[in-house]
């Protein structure tokens, strides 16, 4: 049997490429960024072409590094940003648009628009989600209506929609195969998680032709194969989910009730709530996890639009860092923020306020504040928006959580993971491997091809690397996070 996975990890600031073994270590990992474009403020593109080319080499470099040839891989395993819109044509697999990320707010017109009209609550019911232009289906809509003679080539079955699986899915095989799986459906908008279909009724309201749209299948199962003269042998595709479903999967949150958080550009809580979809009172999403074996699993999920671009910005906007590791040194000249907080709207609030007019704000500052303490303010809005989310989440699942498990790009940090256990007053658990993203496509990938034989021989392959220990007190917990909700409201409804 062949020894390997390869997993494909398409995010939003790069694209990566990891080879595992059966024993969930990694072999080795190739990664490339790719350029963002901001045709305005608040609107986020990239190029699809970027992506691809980005993703199709890192593959090839993983596979080299890893020391083994193609045909020793046993599948490959997607897992990729969510809610990024790709349209492109059916006969050649050009993109007829730069594609609208997730965090894109130019759809947010078009859902005024809905909500004036009275659709939030059918959207909510059929979908667990907000009408918000974080989602696909209205991003959808705008190139559908922006882009001349776009509407009529797709009533025709000439235009193609996909979120980045569909797309890498599409050009790995040649243009055989247009599919997707539930998790990555459940974010569109578009697709009712009750009676797991497209749904006529949002697609009408939307003006979105029912041809667009890809095949809806399981996470795990072999969707084709990525042509031979890709990466030198015919290698099935055989497990695909949504980034934060897929670090859920990764992170072994197989029960009800278990849970993680994932610290990347975004930052992103789920809830495993079994095969029940909870509807929340509280501005968090009920979608899907996963689908296995003719199971869908469900969860409920808390959204940050800025966590580690928070960083990024101090980067790459303020030249305040070379690198963005380097925050981590700059912040420990600083033994606390001396009373200044970031909020990061750079593109409105997420779960649980769902404020597409908020913006980004720093406060208190005074004479003697230092980019030390405005570099520890960025770290510490990671785990205090993580606060807002698990607060509101315990509500409505009606649990007490006893630990997280965190995983990402940030959780290198150990800073940030202290003041997230004492902000929150329960463990925190980093794993060996923080990168449960990748990890979870390639579970996925192998359980259908026969490398792993199930969830409990995933669960065992879980090793803890650090557990961090709530320690403060919780006069200062409460003063501390009663300063932040006062910054979130300054920020609020600013645009």
């Amino acid at each position: 049997m062949p020894r390997c996975i390869l997993s494909l990890d398409q995010g939003t600031t790069s694209s990566r490429a990891i080879v595992f073994d059966r024993h969930g270590e990694q072999l080795a990992v190739a990664q490339s960024e790719f350029p963002q474009i901001y045709p305005a403020p608040a609107h986020v593109e990239h190029d699809p072409i970027a992506i691809w080319s980005t993703q199709l080499s890192v593959a090839r470099e993983a596979i080299e590094r890893a020391g083994v040839a193609a045909r020793d891989i046993a599948a490959i395993g997607i897992t990729n940003q969510r809610e990024t819109t790709v349209l492109w044509e059916r006969a050649t697999g050009r993109p007829v648009a730069n594609a609208i990320v997730w965090q894109s707010r130019v759809s947010s017109p078009i859902c005024d628009q809905l909500k004036l009209d009275g659709c939030e609550d059918m959207f909510r019911a059929k979908t667990g989600l907000v009408v918000d232009a974080y989602f696909s289906g209205t991003k959808i809509k705008h190139l559908l209506d922006t882009v001349p003679g776009l509407r009529r080539r797709a009533e025709n079955g000439e235009i193609l929609f996909g979120t980045i699986d569909s797309f890498l899915i599409w050009r790995l095989t040649g243009g055989r195969v247009h599919a997707t799986d539930y998790s990555n459906a459940s974010r569109t908008l578009i697709f009712n998680i009750h009676t797991l279909d497209w749904d006529d009724e949002l697609l009408t309201a939307l003006g979105i032709p029912r041809a667009m749209l890809p095949q809806v299948r399981s996470s795990s199962e072999i969707y084709g194969e990525a042509d031979a003269s890709l990466l030198g042998a015919a290698v099935p595709i055989a497990g695909v989910a949504g980034d934060q479903q897929a670090a859920t999967f990764g992170q072994a949150c197989f029960d009800a009730g278990s849970a993680k958080n994932t610290y990347g550009t975004g930052c992103f809580m789920l809830l495993n709530t079994g095969g029940g979809a909870v509807a929340s009172k509280h501005g968090l999403l009920t979608t899907i996890g996963w689908a296995l074996d003719g199971r869908i699993t469900y969860c409920l999920e808390g959204s940050v639009f800025v966590a580690g671009a928070a960083v990024q910005w101090l980067r790459d906007g303020l030249g305040a860092i070379r690198r963005s590791a380097d925050v981590e040194a700059l912040m420990a000249t600083a033994p606390d923020t001396d009373g200044v907080y970031m909020v990061p709207a750079f593109v409105g609030l997420g779960a649980p306020h769902w404020d597409s007019a908020a913006r980004g704000a720093i406060l208190g500052i005074t004479r003697g504040t230092t980019m030390a303490h405005i570099a520890r303010a960025a770290v510490e809005s990671m785990a205090y928006q993580t606060c807002d989310v698990l607060d509101v989440m315990q509500k409505d699942a009606g649990l007490t959580l006893s630990r997280l498990k965190v995983d990402g790009g940030a959780t290198v940090n150990d800073q940030l993971l202290q003041f997230q256990a004492d902000l929150l007053g329960v463990p925190v658990c980093r794993p060996v491997g923080a990168e449960a993203t990748a990890r979870g496509a390639a579970y996925l990938a192998g359980l259908a091809v026969g490398v792993w034989s199930g969830l409990p021989e995933l669960a065992r392959i879980w090793k803890l690397e650090r557990e961090f220990q709530p320690a403060m007190d919780p006069a200062v917990r409460k003063r501390l996070y009663t300063g932040w909700q006062k910054a979130v409201m300054r920020a609020r409804a600013w645009a």
